[in-house]
């Protein structure tokens, strides 16, 4: 399937589940995860008009930011490891993948270093499982709190991942376990100001997750293809 039509079919996906709950499509923000293709696809996704571009290593990032990154606003969504912020940061516009201080730590001191703010998701582990990265639920309001030690750091959500489920409405409870933990947070006013997006929802489950609340949705399969059809 050519590229537009992806595109095409998720629209109308995305746009039948907002309908379905409530919500403006505006709503909803699109990251292409590009990190199985090429250079080549990545440009025509963002000549596609997707401008949210999401990577999880450098190392594969660094062909395609160095030739395309003035074109999109890059999304760093995998684990970051704290001797690798040294080569993202000033890159990427937002990280989606802040789960510990030590991390918190070097995105300020880099940042602060590049008189530069940090965009940053904490990453929930809302399922428990054991093979994710993120803080328990009961670990997000103390380090919330720790976060206003970190002036170059803007909280601007919450992230999760949920376990793939053939069926993907079992997914629910975790995006929604997420909604409430930001909520909840916003109730508490634990930030200086209100937490707004939730970063949840991939290929095989994002319309659930659009249904309870997702405000960005990182869609790499079914949007992209994988590396073996580029």
């Amino acid at each position: 399937m050519a590229l537009q039509d992806r595109i095409e079919l998720v629209e109308q996906r995305i746009t039948d589940a907002c309908t379905r709950s409530g919500r403006q499509r505006e709503e909803v923000n699109i990251i292409a995860v590009t990190k199985y293709v090429s250079t080549k696809m990545t440009a025509s996704v963002l000549q596609h008009g997707l401008k949210h571009i999401g990577e999880n290593r450098w190392q594969n990032a660094q062909e395609k930011w160095e030739t395309l990154g003035s074109q999109g606003v890059w999304h760093f969504i995998g684990h970051l490891q704290t001797n690798k912020v040294k080569d993202v940061i000033g890159k990427f516009a937002y990280f989606h993948s802040l789960d510990r201080l030590s991390l918190a730590q070097e995105l300020n001191k880099k940042a602060e270093s590049l008189q530069t703010d940090v965009q940053c998701f904490v990453q929930v582990n809302v399922s428990g499982e054991v093979s994710k990265y993120g803080l328990a639920p009961e670990q997000l309001v103390p380090f919330m709190k720790e976060m206003q030690s970190y002036p170059r750091l803007r909280i601007v959500g919450l992230m999760t991942m949920a376990p793939f489920e053939y069926e993907a409405e079992q997914t629910r409870p975790v995006f929604r376990g997420l909604r409430t933990l930001r909520d909840e947070l916003n109730q508490q006013a634990i930030t200086e100001d209100p937490i707004q997006h939730l970063s949840m929802g991939m290929s095989n489950d994002f319309e659930v997750a659009i249904e309870e609340g997702a405000t960005w949705i990182r869609l790499g399969s079914i949007l992209v293809g994988d590396k073996e059809e580029v």
